[in-house]
């Protein structure tokens, strides 16, 4: 669903360009008051200052919006999700409170294969609503493009379910959040396979990611590269087979110890890794010198207590940084922008213009659509939000709070409040 939109008096802030920022351009962007955007059919057609009724029928064909001076920024891309999952696992965050480990809950059959239980017995439709109530609260925080992984099925049923569900929400003629599907049949290795970790990767390899690809069921393939779960070797094998089946690539990297994750994701040309909590330095170089777009999740760090990302260092080395929450059952169970915001600049050390670049145009590159998301500019997707003020600040200052006013997706207006 689209609208013809104009949106007048509005205080414009927003990146430029259509590739990734790297390095110190992330803290460049456009700031332009008294500004008016024109969205036709979906599409932006006209950025600039405030313009009268000079055209024939400019007042009729469009809806009128006046932001009364407030921010106008680029819908917020939120580049690394697990939206869609059975159950919940609430009694294993009491276990962390208590000073247990994310891994050696992983150990005594929590974590991971706990929600894959969960999931593997809840159908479509009850996946579907729980997604869908995600994304409303998504839309509401101003996210209008989401990443969406599999990985809580581990079978090849169960994965198959779960990017139906993200396809049935992404084709939703009446969505507020454009969904982005990732195949993650690599999160962990099911009971079935326990000791048999290659085994599952061939598995993987030969019995369910042709079916996604055939289907076109998922635009990416990620895999969860970290000791204990599956190797450097074996994220490679599947990771290769994958682009040969014209996947797009993504690591969960360095997330617990230095393994050198953000290495393979510069060897194979990945278009994100993400996590990087113990990325080495030349790691990072690697990342930067590849064009691999870093994609940190402070929201997790924060929830884990463990040390943060170098999003400060990353920057100043030269890469590509984005921003996204891993919402997720068990690690992170939150899609706070807001917080998110916050915790980069307060924790990584982000100015706020790179955190907004991070979450908005770094984002869209993280997921391949940098060319059409991600800023406002001619010719992208008239996704942008309204916050409540006329100051950008607010973002990460009013902490862990909704300072967005409306949401528009499509030139389609959504209201926060």
């Amino acid at each position: 669903m689209t609208e013809n939109l104009i949106v007048f008096n509005a205080r414009l802030v927003t990146p430029v360009g259509f590739t990734a920022k790297k390095g110190k351009e992330m803290g460049e962007l456009l700031v332009m008051d008294n500004a008016t955007v024109e969205v036709t059919d979906g599409i932006i057609t006209y950025v600039g200052p405030n313009r009268g009724e000079e055209r024939d029928g400019y007042y009729q064909r469009y809806w009128h919006y006046n932001a009364r001076g407030r921010c106008l920024l680029p819908g917020f891309v939120d580049s690394h999700t697990h939206l869609v999952f059975g159950g919940e696992r609430a009694e294993e965050f009491s276990w962390r409170l208590q000073g247990e480990s994310y891994m050696s809950i992983m150990q005594r059959g929590g974590g991971i294969v706990s929600t894959v239980k969960a999931t593997r017995t809840t159908n479509f439709i009850q996946l579907r609503a729980k997604a869908e109530d995600f994304l409303k609260r998504m839309s509401l925080m101003g996210v209008t493009t989401v990443e969406g992984k599999s990985g809580y099925g581990l079978n090849r049923e169960t994965e198959l379910l779960q990017l139906k569900v993200l396809h049935s929400l992404g084709n939703d003629e009446h969505r507020r959040v454009d969904i982005v599907p990732t195949f993650l049949g690599a999160h962990a290795v099911p009971e079935e396979y326990k000791g048999r970790t290659d085994e599952y990767v061939d598995f993987l390899i030969r019995d369910v990611m042709p079916t996604v690809k055939e289907h076109g069921l998922a635009e990416f393939c990620d895999v969860f590269c970290e000791e204990g779960v599956f190797s450097i070797e074996q994220s490679r094998r599947l990771l290769q087979a994958a682009r040969d089946m014209g996947f797009s690539l993504k690591l969960h990297a360095d997330e617990i110890v230095s393994l050198g994750g953000a290495e393979l994701a510069a060897e194979l040309g990945a278009v994100s890794a993400d996590h990087l909590l113990h990325a080495s330095d030349t790691g990072i170089r690697a990342m930067a010198e590849q064009g691999v777009v870093a994609t940190l999740l402070p929201l997790t760090a924060f929830a884990l207590r463990e040390p943060y990302a170098r999003g400060r260092e990353m920057i100043d080395s030269g890469c590509a940084v984005a921003l996204a929450t891993d919402l997720n059952p068990g690690s992170c169970f939150s899609g706070s922008i807001p917080l998110t915001f916050a915790l980069a600049c307060i924790y990584m050390h982000m100015s706020i213009e790179e955190a907004i670049t991070a979450l908005t145009l770094n984002g869209a590159a993280a997921l391949k659509r940098a060319d059409r998301i991600g800023s406002i500019e001619v010719g992208k997707q008239g996704d942008m939000v309204v916050l409540t003020n006329d100051n950008y600040h607010f973002l990460p200052y009013y902490i862990g709070m909704n300072c967005v006013y409306t949401t528009i997706k499509r030139g389609v207006i959504y209201p926060s409040v």
